[in-house]
């Protein structure tokens, strides 16, 4: 679908965004996390929900390259 608003582009370009968001929110939460609240930190949650972010963003990466 060839147009102003392709429906493909625009949903790879949502997942795009929310797997850089997951990325950077579990970023931050493990770098914030160390320093302010060590005890509350689940460092295996957000090691695994940041690895699921890279691989939603090289996905949505790959769908728009095509």
């Amino acid at each position: 679908m060839e147009g102003l608003f392709s429906l493909d582009e625009t949903v790879a370009l949502l997942v795009l965004g929310i797997g850089a968001a997951m990325i950077l929110g579990n970023l931050v939460a493990l770098v914030r996390g160390r320093r302010h609240e060590p005890e509350r930190l689940y460092v295996g949650r957000a090691w695994f929900l940041m690895l699921t972010g890279v691989v939603i963003t090289a996905w949505s990466i790959a769908s728009l390259r095509r």
